[in-house]
This record gives structure tokens, sequence and C-alpha cells, in this order.
């Protein structure tokens, strides 16, 4: 039984983190509306995002480490924050760009979604955690319940080289957010969730910006006005404020309850496409996101 006091904390951490939840899953629809709207390219979009929120992390950054119990990075640290960092924050959205010019919003975050059962196999292969029979029974369901999706999505669309491409780069996505969870696994125990963040957003932006002007041809300059409003809108709605409500959540309530609210996800960004993008809903997408959801919350369930 929860007591008086502690009822109000827990909901008030499930709120804040369905609310950030919410908020992470529009940024593909802002990504949709942007090349909708506009001929920009993933690099130049994900270099607007990363540029507007660069400034939040480094004040963010300079805050943690301004603390009196700061404890400073090793070399080895540094490269480690680094290199993870561009991983999940460079590497991942970059793919991630690419995919969602192919596919559509709903499925992207389906396909992202299964990045838990990724997360399990490497732990299993790489750091020599056992997986229960449980486990690879809720794996088994989570990739049934996306292939039911990938069906589904034929029957309303023409299943071309495009769609699978756009398939692969999101599942490659998966993939590299999945060792970006390991990484930080490691790391954030060391050196402290919300310092550990700051600076590997910082370095994946220093990334992504270095690609972008070694690279790109165009100018941040010169882009339509709907590509700046969406680029404003992913970086504030989308980046900022979801990364400390979630923070915040999994102070409130931890990571194991945070991470079951946050299944909200793919079924809020299938209704939020829906109505701004006119993706249609249909009965095998539906089926699919309950298996994919049901899998992944049993596999964080067990751990």
């Amino acid at each position: 039984m929860l007591s008086e006091k502690g009822r109000p904390l827990l909901i008030s951490g499930i709120v804040i983190g369905v609310l950030g939840s919410i908020c992470f899953s529009t940024k593909a629809i802002f990504v949709k509306l942007a090349y909708r709207e506009s001929s920009v390219d993933a690099i130049t979009l994900l270099a607007l995002r990363m540029l507007i929120s660069l400034p939040f992390f480094l004040v963010s950054a300079a805050y943690a480490s301004s603390k009196e119990n700061n404890q400073r990075f090793s070399n080895r640290q540094w490269l480690y924050v680094a290199l993870v960092g561009c991983l999940g924050y460079y590497v991942s959205s970059f793919l991630d760009f690419q995919g969602l010019r192919f596919i559509s919003a709903g499925m992207e975050r389906l396909v992202l979604f299964i990045y838990p059962t990724i997360v399990l196999l490497i732990s299993a292969f790489f750091l020599r955690q056992r997986i229960t029979r449980v486990q690879w029974l809720a794996v088994i369901a989570t990739y049934c319940g996306l292939l039911v999706a990938f069906y589904g999505e034929a029957s309303f669309q023409q299943v071309d080289s495009s769609f699978i491409a756009g398939s692969v780069l999101i599942f490659g996505c998966a993939i590299t957010y999945a060792l970006y969870i390991v990484g930080s696994g490691q790391l954030i125990p060391l050196l402290g969730a919300s310092k550990f963040n700051s600076y590997a957003m910082t370095f994946a932006a220093v990334a992504v910006l270095t690609h972008y002007f070694c690279f790109s041809s165009g100018s941040l300059l010169g882009q339509p006005a709907e590509v700046y409003v969406y680029s404003g809108l992913m970086a504030i709605v989308s980046t900022v404020i979801p990364s400390y409500l979630v923070a915040e959540s999994i102070r409130r309530i931890g990571s194991g309850n945070t991470a079951i609210v946050a299944s909200i996800g793919p079924v809020s960004t299938i209704i939020q496409a829906y109505f701004f993008l006119q993706e249609p809903i249909h009965v095998t997408q539906i089926l699919g996101t309950l298996l994919i959801i049901g899998g992944v919350l049993l596999i964080r369930q067990r751990k």
C-alpha cells in the first residue's frame, strides 16, 4: 500500500512521464511535416534541431559541472561519453531522419520501439547476461507484432524498394540506439544521469554540425520559414523538454515505472499521425502495436 505522502509522488511521476513520452513521440510528426511542406534534407533538419538544442544542454552541462560534489571525468570517460553520445544522438538520429523520408511516422515508431529486445540480445552476447524463457517469448511476440504491422502497412501502400530502404534505416537506428542504451547504462552510474546526458548531447550536436558543414553544400540561413518552425518545435518540444521530464519522472517513480509509462509513445505517434499527417489506422497496425508493446513491457518487467 502506498502511503498518503507517496501517492501524490507516484501520480505526479506518472503524469510527468506520460507528458515526456508524448513530447518525444512528436518528433516524427514534425520531421514528416517538414518533409511534406519543404524540400529540406535530413542532415539540414537534424543540424537545425541540434543547433537550437545545443545552448540548453551547454547550460545544463555547465551547471552540473559547477556543483560542489562534481567529479571530473578521466580522459577515458570523456572518450566514452563522446562515443556513446555520438552513437545515440548523431548516428541513430541521422538514420532515423533518413528513414522517415520513406516510411510513415507510425511505422517508424513501432520499429524504433523494439530497441529493448536489441538491448537484451546485446547484453546477453557481450555482457553475459542470461535471457530467461519468458524473455525469449517476449522477443518472439515483439517481432511477430512487427511483422503484423508491416503486413498492415503493405495493405495500404505499395511496398517498394524505398519502403524497404526506409525500414532498414529505422531498424539500423534502433540498433544504434540500443548500443547507446547499453553504453549509457555502464556510464550513468559512474557519472550521473544529468551530467552524462548533457555532455553526450553536446558531443552529438557538435558531430551533427561538423557533418553538415563538411558534407552539405546548402545553408542553414536560407531555409523556408516552415523548416525553422518545425526544427524549433523538434528542439524544444521533442528534445529539451522531454529529456528533463523523463529525468524527473525517473527521480519520482524509478526507471522501471518510467519505462512502462513510455509504452504510450507508439500509440501517441499513431494517433498524432492520423490527425496531422492523415496516416490511416488499421486493425493489423493496432494488433501489431499491442504485440510489440506487450513484448517490450514483459522484457522490461523481467529485467
